[in-house]
């Protein structure tokens, strides 16, 4: 195992360490935790949006935790969900008597303790409403659901929910919006080799060299088959078929469209994979509106990446385009 980290158990502790050094005037850390706020948390009247997960996906969550965006983060262990005390103390630390939205992705562990969370948060008469992110198409069941997981599409629940809460926003307006964003958003993803967690020494999984996986999930889990390496062209086409046959666009449809690297693969090869992707919208007569290409949700050093169509109204245009003010949210 080839990483640049000091011990396998220090790695989150030193990532967030690093992370509030780097951007002090963006973040900092509630001491004695993994959490990550936003420098002026609570900001009075105003409904906090909070999310998290198992670290390893960098930039995602603490990336993404700034005005306009979340106000909080809760970094797991990596691929390991947050403990509920870590999560009900983000909770704390940003509420500002407006109430709080939990984004959780779909994993078994994020929905078990970020619920618990909300019932402790509640129960000291913090008002607490909770959205469930299943983007990803690819399979209906995996390793680490009931259901469909959660993968890159979350970022556009951070980004949209957080805008309108930034506008002064109800705690039910908020969580309607996020909802909103859940239902018309679709991603799946492909793997063209394995990650290693720090702790493990060893990849989670293999794949030859002339293998890949198609819909593979962020922390490995199997996707729907392994084929002989393919084109972009027929990766790309693969991805974004599933994803339009999900949210059933229509000729005149707007969209933005995320090409998300998985960790170790290059911007070339994105680029690459984005010009089929929007070559199939532009038959299809579905207009794009917006574009993001870089990495927004990582698996560690997974080769490969995920594409994430979101269907677009005019409320969720004008939100995607109000000001964030993060470490991570930056178009490609």
């Amino acid at each position: 195992m080839k990483k640049l980290i000091n011990h396998p158990e220090q790695v989150v502790r030193d990532m967030i360490d690093g992370m509030v050094l780097a951007h002090p005037q963006k973040i900092r850390n509630i001491p004695d935790t993994t959490v990550l706020v936003r420098a002026d948390a609570p900001v009075a009247g105003k409904v906090a949006v909070v999310s998290g997960g198992g670290s390893g996906h960098e930039p995602a969550h603490a990336g993404f935790v700034g005005a306009g965006m979340l106000d909080g983060a809760v970094a797991g262990e990596v691929f390991t969900s947050p403990t509920p005390d870590q999560v009900l103390a983000a909770i704390k630390a940003v509420d500002s008597g407006a109430g709080v939205l939990l984004v959780i992705k779909n994993y078994s562990g994020d929905l078990m303790n970020f619920e618990i969370a909300g019932e402790l948060a509640e129960a000291e008469g913090i008002s607490v409403a909770k959205v469930v992110v299943n983007d990803d198409v690819a399979v209906e069941n995996s390793t680490y659901t009931t259901g469909r997981r959660g993968i890159a599409g979350t970022v556009f629940v951070h980004k949209i929910a957080g805008a309108l809460a930034e506008r002064g926003a109800s705690l039910a307006e908020v969580e309607q919006v996020a909802r909103k964003v859940v239902d018309n958003v679709g991603s799946m993803g492909m793997a063209l080799s394995p990650c290693t967690v720090p702790a493990a020494g060893k990849p989670g999984f293999t794949l030859g060299e002339d293998e890949m996986e198609i819909g593979m999930g962020i922390h490995g889990e199997p996707g729907t088959h392994r084929a002989a390496i393919a084109t972009a062209d027929e990766v790309a086409a693969a991805l974004t078929g599933k994803i339009l046959d999900d949210l059933v666009l229509e000729a005149g449809d707007k969209v933005a469209v995320m090409i998300n690297g998985l960790g170790s693969t290059p911007v070339m090869e994105l680029y690459i994979v984005y010009k089929k992707v929007a070559d199939i919208l532009q038959q299809q007569g579905i207009g794009i509106y917006d574009t993001y290409v870089g990495e927004y949700m990582t698996s560690l050093e997974m080769a490969g990446c995920s594409v994430t169509l979101l269907k677009l109204d005019d409320q969720l245009t004008e939100l995607l385009d109000a000001p964030a003010d993060t470490i991570a949210w930056k178009k490609g």
